[in-house]
């Protein structure tokens, strides 16, 4: 609809018809419809444009009831309207609508100006405001109403019993913007329309979406523009952007202008408050991809200005802002996931491939004949020794003698030694595929492995490993980035590339030095059979480049903090003992403690692994010294045990963990059965003491600092523990799920601690001993 006159006076709605349309053009015929009664009166002309009336059309549709409570007058303020898009009809005797709103939806809001009149097909019974027609009869007032910057806008119809808003939208610039002759007028009207935009009293968000589609549409159909055009037509709509989202094909459109002209002004000055919106405010990057590439791009288009990687450092400060603590949740996962998707598609080509290129197992147990490939693989393998696996296989490898596929993306060159090659004859029968970094990092039959990506596709790779470097000095980030890394998330061929990992080295030092758990625990693998960074960059991985110095210093920090201390021993002895103990006889004195615990925790069973063990240690003065400090420990253990002593011990109240330490250093107490540590200043640093004694049945710890670090460990060691008191501790459901391996429990006391309703019923489960528990002031209560 389009609306003249001013705002209050009551005779303005006399002259629309002198003026303006209501609905728009139309015929000379179909105008004559208008009115309650049928007048055939003639149009009223004047100088200027002639108009005519329509008979119907497409408009925006708001009623409101007045106001008779205090509530109802803030429900129908102008800022919590709800306005409907209806297709309104002009009907002899009433204004209908053929819309059934919320059940069905018209091609868009944006459809106003072009509508052509016609018959309606009515699919259902209107609904929404419209569900009743108005009769002409019942119209007691036709005004036209303006808010503050916004005259001539909507058409009010006083009804009995409330008010009809009849909104026109800023359409009629769609036909306009449809069929571009002139430049200079389209840039005119686009100004125009993001100003009425902007002006808009109409609280609805698609007020300033539809201008977007529309220069969206124009963008797309017209695109000889020139380079000053684009700039130009961007400036114009940069203040939508402000506070909305660009639709796909226009996000596409900046991408091009990002990659053709990255150094242009507009990409510093216009883009930039819009990705900082898209970063801050996204919820799910997989329904709108073209917003990730857009801001792929755009960081890229940073990256080719003269201070490079200093302007994107600037840009991701400013996204996390000058204080220890980042406002806004969703920028650091936005922007990993824009990191990861730029780094995938650098060995996209390689990735698309794959149906063709060599399995795993291809890889570890040899390639099929070159007859049997597709052509244009991008990989190339050399074969140095032909006999291999089988007369056949040696008679096809003598034939082709090395298989060559070039690519202009991605070269991979695998080399397997002759030592190598002798080891793949045990896993010709196996059908099952090898694991992926045993395969292409651990496996004797890969050697080496280099992947090559072109210029482009290298820069890509460089820029945004090096913001994940970034994101990895920030504190408050760190944690939810070691989240958001693990499981592995990256491709196998990155994971094969060696400047990737080398590059990527930097992010996983800053988790292995970080003291927070949730931190560094991220290093491990997410579940049984699933690498994770601590394997990727152990000794006997492709990623490892500096003889183990980041795995010791993973291991120093794991073993710090891990509660399953044994299993984690377990693990080291099961997959990295033969590194543990190269490490060791450098002088590494983690790598010495570690092969200390083992022989302490009893973890290695055969006899000569042990010697081998002793006789490592021995073979530095650090090694030595730690082993003869274990076998004092273990001679004085035995003799407390010999000794005998008391059975039931209780501490002084305030005693502390150093007092503990000094009365258990002091006698015998290999018969303790009883130990109180009630009303002392204990916490969980004391059970490294408390788990050498091998006969404890009963610990009461009420009313201390022992918390949920010292359960664990007390968990996993003091199996025959029957009764505890953790009445008024500090745990947590954290510490007390370990509880679950304590079988022998009887009594246990967790009155006044953190225990929630769950972790109960499943130690209940999961404790068949249990007779006596008491978990009053608890929610489990």
């Amino acid at each position: 609809m389009d609306f003249t006159g001013s705002s209050g006076g009551g005779s303005d709605h006399r002259q629309i018809e002198e003026s303006k349309p209501l609905l728009g053009e139309m015929s000379a015929t179909e105008g004559s419809k208008m009115g309650a009664a049928r007048c055939r009166r003639p149009l009223l002309h004047c100088n200027g444009m002639r108009y005519k009336l329509l008979q119907e059309g497409d408009i925006q549709v708001c009623v409101i009831r007045h106001p008779r409570t205090f509530l109802s007058k803030i429900l129908t303020s102008k800022f919590l309207r709800r306005w409907e898009p209806h297709h309104v009809t002009l009907a002899d005797n009433n204004l209908a609508s053929a819309t059934a709103w919320g059940a069905c939806v018209l091609q868009s809001l944006a459809l106003l100006a072009g509508s052509t009149a016609g018959t309606v097909c009515i699919s259902s019974k209107p609904t929404g405001y419209m569900e009743n027609s108005i009769s002409y009869s019942a119209i007691e007032d036709v005004q036209l109403l303006s808010w503050e910057n916004a005259p001539k806008y909507c058409l009010q119809l006083t009804i009995p019993g409330g008010t009809v808003l009849l909104q026109k939208k800023i359409y009629k610039y769609k036909k306009v913007l449809s069929n571009p002759s002139r430049w200079e007028v389209v840039l005119k009207e686009i100004r125009t329309l993001v100003d009425m935009a902007l002006n808009s009293p109409l609280q609805d968000d698609s007020i300033h979406q539809a201008p977007l589609e529309i220069v969206s549409k124009l963008l797309s159909e017209n695109t000889n523009l020139t380079t000053q055009d684009h700039e130009s037509i961007i400036v114009a709509i940069a203040p939508l952007l402000e506070n909305n989202h660009p639709p796909p094909d226009l996000c596409e459109f900046f991408c091009k202008h990002c990659r053709e002209r990255p150094r242009s002004m507009v990409v510093i000055e216009v883009f930039t408050p819009v990705v900082q919106r898209i970063l801050k405010h996204n919820m799910d990057f997989g329904k709108c991809p073209r917003l990730r590439l857009f801001t792929q791009e755009y960081i890229l288009a940073l990256n080719e200005l003269n201070a490079g990687m200093e302007v994107v450092k600037k840009f991701i400060h400013s996204m996390h802002g000058p204080t220890g603590q980042c406002p806004h949740p969703r920028v650091l996962p936005n922007l990993v996931a824009v990191c990861l998707a730029a780094i995938y598609s650098c060995y996209e080509e390689f990735i698309n491939s794959r149906d063709n290129s060599p399995s795993l197992k291809e890889i570890r147990n040899g390639c099929q004949q070159q007859c049997d490939r597709k052509p244009n693989l991008p990989l190339r393998l050399l074969h140095t020794s032909p006999d291999l696996v089988s007369q056949e296989a040696t008679l096809s490898e003598s034939r082709l003698k090395s298989v060559i596929v070039t690519s202009n993306e991605i070269h991979v060159e695998v080399e397997r030694n002759n030592t190598a090659n002798q080891k793949m004859t045990a896993n010709v029968g196996n059908d099952s595929e090898p694991n992926l970094i045993d395969c292409l990092m651990v496996s004797p039959t890969c050697s080496t492995m280099s992947i090559e990506l072109s210029a482009q596709a290298d820069r890509i790779l460089g820029c945004y490993v090096e913001i994940l470097k970034m994101l990895s000095d920030y504190d408050d980030w760190r944690p939810a980035l070691a989240s958001l890394l693990q499981p592995i998330p990256f491709p196998k061929e990155a994971l094969a590339h060696e400047k990737f990992t080398k590059e990527l080295k930097y992010v996983i030092q800053r988790f292995a030095e970080d003291p927070r758990q949730e931190v560094h625990s991220c290093l491990l693998s997410v579940r049984a059979g699933k690498d994770g960074w601590f394997q990727l960059y152990s000794p006997g991985g492709v990623a490892c480049d500096d003889d183990g110095e980041l795995f010791a210093s993973m291991v120093h920090i794991l073993m710090g903090s891990c509660y399953k201390t044994k299993k984690f021993l377990l693990s080291l002895a099961e997959n990295k003992l033969g590194p543990c103990m190269l490490l060791a006889l450098r002088g590494n004195q983690t790598m010495v403690e570690i092969l200390c615990l083992m022989l302490e925790y009893n973890i290695i069973d055969n006899n000569d692994t042990q010697l081998q063990i002793i006789s490592t240690l021995e073979s530095t003065d650090v090694g030595k010294r730690m082993y003869e400090q274990l076998c004092d420990r273990q001679r004085e253990l035995k003799e407390l045990q010999r000794k005998g002593g008391p059975t039931r011990l209780t501490l002084p109240s305030k005693s502390t963990d150093a007092d503990l330490a000094r009365l258990l250093s002091s006698g015998s107490f290999g018969n303790l059965e009883n130990l109180s540590l009630a009303f002392t200043n204990v916490t969980s640093a004391c059970a490294e003491h408390l788990i050498k004694l091998p006969s404890l049945k009963q610990l009461n710890l009420w009313s201390t600092q022992f918390g949920d670090a010292g359960l664990r460990l007390l968990s996993e060691h003091l199996t025959m523990l029957q009764v505890l008191n953790l009445c008024e501790t500090p745990v947590t459901d954290a510490g007390l799920l370990a509880l679950s391996s304590m079988k022998s429990l009887c009594s246990l006391n967790m009155n006044s601690t953190k225990l929630s309703a769950d972790t109960y019923e499943d130690l209940k489960a999961k404790l068949p001993n249990l007779k006596e528990v008491d978990v009053r002031y608890t929610e489990a209560w």
